[in-house]
């Protein structure tokens, strides 16, 4: 499948995976919701498993935000089973075996490892609009923070409002009277 440039503002392309209990997960069946799409290279591996931890411990900001939380990669659904199982993850983990939606996202890339070029999965994120438009996109991303970076922006996108800080009067105690 060939790779599609993607930009803000185009419709997402459709996807059906399955997560990792074998049951089918589908772009088209989300709409409404805000979806936060992440692409990572492999379950159990130091900045997969930050980021996806990550993930989980913000999933009650997503969740406030009407937004599903989907990572994806080429790892096979019992592998996903097994990573969320240790790491108590609550995201949503897709399977792409054959990366054909990593590639249509433009994450089947080439990389360098240890000095050779091989194609694989490059650390990305985008955000889909309750219409089903991207309205956010990461090329490349830091695990490291990245889950709280995509929360922002998400509010930011929502119009979600900040908790304002207490006023004053409520943090001190009322003045002395003598």
């Amino acid at each position: 499948m060939a790779t599609m440039k993607l930009q803000v503002g185009v419709k997402a392309p459709e996807f059906c995976l399955p997560n990792k209990d074998d049951k089918q997960v589908c772009l088209n069946d989300l709409g409404g919701r805000w979806v936060v799409l992440y692409f990572y290279p492999k379950d159990q591996t130091p900045g997969c498993t930050k980021e996806a931890c990550e993930f989980t411990e913000r999933l009650s900001d997503f969740v406030r935000m009407d937004a599903a939380v989907l990572g994806v990669s080429t790892d096979s659904t019992a592998s996903h089973r097994k990573f969320a199982e240790k790491n108590k993850l609550a995201i949503e983990l897709l399977s792409d075996p054959k990366h054909e939606i990593i590639a249509t996202y433009g994450a089947w890339q080439p990389k360098k490892i240890l000095g050779k070029e091989l194609m694989g999965t490059v650390r990305s994120t985008f955000v889909v609009d309750p219409m089903g438009k991207i309205a956010y996109i990461w090329p490349s991303v830091n695990p490291w923070g990245h889950a709280n970076e995509v929360r922002n922006k998400l509010a930011e996108l929502t119009g979600e409002k900040q908790k304002p800080a207490p006023a004053v009067s409520e943090t001190l105690p009322p003045p002395s009277l003598t």
